[in-house]
């Protein structure tokens, strides 16, 4: 038997290998004869550059760049196996976690950092780019990402603008003509799972300004400033980006790579799917498990476990979840692919302790799977 091991990570916990790794070292213990593929996923969200690395065999790239605030600090990405496409979380440049509470302000916080990222996964020769674009501390429409990569928004009175959502009403120019010339000549994909537009009641700054640190009056005029970034890309570039689904996505972002970048938006798995060869690997499977934290009834939008017991149910493979918890309404996946579904406690216990113990549980889990599959009934 041939068996597929393809989770999300535990969040807070074990990464999407480690995950895999336990399930399977639980299983060889009974079943030593089972071939295992273990394939590391994630959704475009925390722990995408890991999972694709591992399921590549490529390698990290550690960088410093400048943080949401302007300073300097360590960031990184990942390469995949062949050399030729670069994987970057810009929470690991222009992430919320980058800041304490106290500093989270969307006025001056700035992309520039995930330019920067980009600009150096240019420099190691990468052709493509797949960029997560959850967990921004920003919502200056993707300008600091365009000037990190030599693109110039001035003022009536031609001087440069400063960086945050803040200064984009002064934005009178756009001058494209510095953007890095690699930039035509690489595939950008960016995972986008929100269908936000850039403004409006369910845009980047009323949506997601006041968990930035906005209040009502500043995600008013951040809103308003968005606006005014949008319509002179309009008028100088041609582009239309207020209403594109996804423009909104971190703090006007996803508008910013689709208008200077010309990037594609798509839906996480399906990017972290294609890049791994999940569709093949699922195809050269008798079984598929895969998992993360919490299986419940939000797992069927646009969870891991849900896209890859989507794409096993379109080749007839069996799939198992496995899950740290599993909650209300994990029931209904059992009609969108899932044969079992297996909490990994056993034991009522506290968080901590599933914590702490959990590479411990996902083997006894593992060797659990490996007795039921030996039944003979």
């Amino acid at each position: 038997m041939k068996i597929l091991v393809a989770p999300d990570s535990f969040k807070d916990c074990l990464s999407a290998r480690q995950v895999a790794v336990a399930l399977s070292k639980g299983m060889k213990k009974i079943s030593p004869e089972t071939i295992f593929d273990i394939a590391p996923m994630a959704d475009g969200g925390e722990g995408t550059v890991e999972s694709v690395v591992d399921a590549t065999q490529g390698k990290l790239v550690q960088i410093p760049v400048m943080d949401p605030l302007m300073r300097e600090t360590s960031s990184f990405y990942g390469i995949t196996g062949d050399g030729t496409t670069a994987v970057i979380e810009m929470a690991a440049a222009s992430g919320i976690e980058l800041l304490v509470t106290s500093e989270r302000n969307p006025w001056v916080t700035s992309t520039f950092g995930t330019g920067q990222l980009i600009r150096h996964a240019l420099d190691r020769g990468c052709k493509k780019i797949l960029l997560g674009i959850g967990g921004s501390a920003t919502n200056d429409g993707g300008a600091g990402m365009a000037v990190a990569l030599g693109v110039k928004f001035t003022n009536h009175a031609g001087a440069s603008i400063g960086p945050g959502g803040g200064a984009l009403i002064d934005v009178a120019g756009v001058h494209m003509d510095g953007l890095d010339p690699r930039i035509a000549n690489a595939e950008i994909l960016v995972a986008c799972d929100v269908s936000n537009p850039l403004t409006g009641p369910n845009g980047a700054s009323f949506v997601y300004g006041p968990q930035k640190g906005a209040d009502q009056e500043m995600v008013e005029k951040l809103d308003k400033n968005l606006n005014h970034f949008a319509g002179v890309i309009q008028q100088q570039l041609g582009k239309e980006i207020s209403h594109l689904p996804g423009a909104g996505a971190a703090g006007g972002l996803g508008a910013g790579l689709m208008a200077f970048l010309g990037a594609r938006l798509m839906k996480g798995f399906d990017m972290i799917a294609e890049t791994v060869g999940l569709e093949e690997k699922i195809k050269r499977a008798d079984l598929v498990i895969t998992g993360e934290g919490k299986i419940d009834g939000q797992t069927r939008f646009g969870k891991t476990p849900f896209g890859v017991a989507q794409l096993a149910q379109k080749h007839g493979k069996p799939v198992v979840g496995v899950a740290g918890t599993v909650e209300a309404g994990a029931d209904l996946l059992y009609r969108e692919g899932f044969h079992l579904i297996m909490p990994i406690m056993e034991m009522p216990s506290d968080l901590a302790y599933a914590i702490t113990h959990a590479e411990q549980l996902l083997e006894r889990t593992g060797e659990r799977i490996a007795r039921m599959l030996n039944l003979e009934i």
